[in-house]
């Protein structure tokens, strides 16, 4: 199944926010994203429809296993684009915006060469 970009994001939100808060509802997503309750509202039915995301009678939202595998590869680029975009020199907050906006559009190919040249950086800088 292709997910689009947008419920990327919402899954890797729903990450980030787990990880700060343990447990997230939608209204933590509408303060994080800054989107509207209904836009959040609508998008959690669809994402708990296809399975990414399971929520309980009081609200709380998990991630299915699909929604977690989803969420995490999107983080886990995110992460390492915010990583090269600051050893390039890009302020953090910067950084990680362009890491926002590049995530989702970059080939996997690429992404393993970025992968790759970064651990190289970061073995050199530990032989210096």
């Amino acid at each position: 199944m292709v997910i689009h970009e947008s419920a990327e994001d919402y899954l890797e939100s729903i990450l980030v926010l787990q990880q700060r808060r343990g447990q997230v509802r939608s209204i933590d997503i509408v303060n994080e994203l800054g989107y509207s309750k209904p836009s959040v509202s609508i998008a959690m039915k669809k994402l708990r429809e296809n399975g990414y995301i399971s929520m309980d009678a009081d609200g709380f939202i998990t991630l299915n296993e699909s929604g977690l595998e989803v969420a995490s590869r999107v983080y886990g680029r995110h992460k390492t684009l915010s990583k090269l975009f600051v050893l390039l020199g890009v302020t953090p907050e910067v950084a990680s915006e362009d890491a926002c906006k590049v995530e989702h559009d970059l080939s996997e190919e690429t992404f393993r060469c970025i992968q790759q040249y970064l651990e190289k950086m970061m073995e050199e800088q530990k032989e210096d």
